[in-house]
């Protein structure tokens, strides 16, 4: 790529040459997240995963895309772009896993008003730390210098990802019963979801992001920039026990949209509200905002970012693969889908 150059592409506002630094200086990271199956290095125009397949007996694959959303307008104002990328992992992998699938590799996708490598480069740090933290490669992107569409500081950062699961061990809805009791992994924060009104709330364009928050015990941009947690790891570990015939990722809509998807009907979701660890974070949004309670478990995941339904005779051998697994609820006959109380 030496002699590649564009007078006429540079005086458009596209710099080609520092879209290839950008990449030579992703690689590090990129090379953290090698695992076995990966067969292409980045550079080229497709990438290459060869899935080890042994022992199942129908290989399915699973596929999840998401981005960051509006949370990377905080990291835009406070120049800190190194965490945003496990958020967005975490929103594909933490997907993924709902069907009780492993992930396997990882594609992210930039839109950029500016190519500045630096900034790319700590942008992609995130993302391969987000694939080191699941388990899963990243084998591929794309950086997309968007001139006159975007401002120069502006990006949007997505990604996709696949996984595989042996299609006899894909979660099925239809074995939830009443009985089964539902646990909450507890969140890291906000997560990536629900960061329109949190930018409304706090009024983020004019905020003092690095004022401390007593509330929170450190500066309000820095709480709110805590990345997603992935649960890969660990839900793949209780995954084993055979006791969990239902997940959910605690996303945009709540508990109330989110929860009932795993969900068949003539169940309910009975969920214990004073069961909930709730981070400050939320307490603070709620008061500041003057959101009903309804609406704060409707937008946030308010400290369960996924929940499991577990046979009630498994639950020991899940809190043991999951020791900070809170139980949560329980689920009843019933027309509701989920009832909080």
């Amino acid at each position: 790529m030496e002699n590649s150059h564009s007078e006429a592409y540079a005086a458009a506002g596209v710099n080609i040459e520092a879209g290839y630094e950008g990449v030579k200086r992703m690689q590090k990271h990129v090379r953290r997240t090698l695992i076995p199956g990966v067969l292409s290095d980045i550079g080229g125009f497709g990438g290459l995963f060869q899935p080890d397949t042994a022992g199942m007996e129908e290989p399915v694959l699973v596929s999840g895309t998401d981005g960051v959303g509006t949370k990377q307008r905080i990291a835009q104002l406070m120049g800190k772009h190194d965490t945003v990328g496990i958020d967005c992992v975490a929103m594909c992998v933490n997907d993924i896993i709902c069907c009780g699938a492993r992930p396997l590799f990882f594609l992210d996708y930039i839109a950029i008003g500016k190519n500045e490598p630096e900034k790319v480069a700590a942008l992609v740090a995130g993302v391969a730390e987000g694939c080191v933290q699941a388990g899963c490669a990243l084998i591929g992107g794309e950086t997309a210098e968007h001139p006159g569409t975007m401002q120069p500081e502006d990006y949007d950062l997505a990604g996709f990802s696949v996984g595989i699961v042996d299609r006899k061990k894909i979660l099925n809805r239809e074995d939830v019963q009443p009985g089964d009791l539902v646990f909450g992994l507890p969140s890291s924060g906000v997560h990536s979801n629900g960061f329109s009104l949190v930018r409304k709330v706090f009024d983020i364009e004019h905020a003092d992001l690095g004022k401390e928050i007593p509330e929170l015990g450190k500066p309000l941009g820095e709480a709110l920039l805590v990345p997603t947690r992935i649960y890969v790891r660990p839900v793949l570990e209780a995954l084993k026990t055979g006791g969990i015939v239902g997940i959910s990722h605690i996303t945009g809509g709540g508990f109330y949209e989110n929860i009932p998807r795993c969900l068949p009907d003539g169940v309910t979701a009975r969920i214990e509200k004073s069961a909930v660890p709730t981070p400050p974070v939320f307490r603070l949004i709620q008061e500041m905002g003057r959101i009903s309670e309804r609406d704060m478990f409707n937008t946030f995941n308010m400290g369960i970012g996924m929940s499991l339904v577990v046979r009630p005779e498994k639950a020991d051998a899940v809190q043991a693969a999951i020791p900070d697994a809170v139980r949560i609820g329980e689920i009843t006959a019933g027309e509701s889908r989920i009832v909080l109380e």
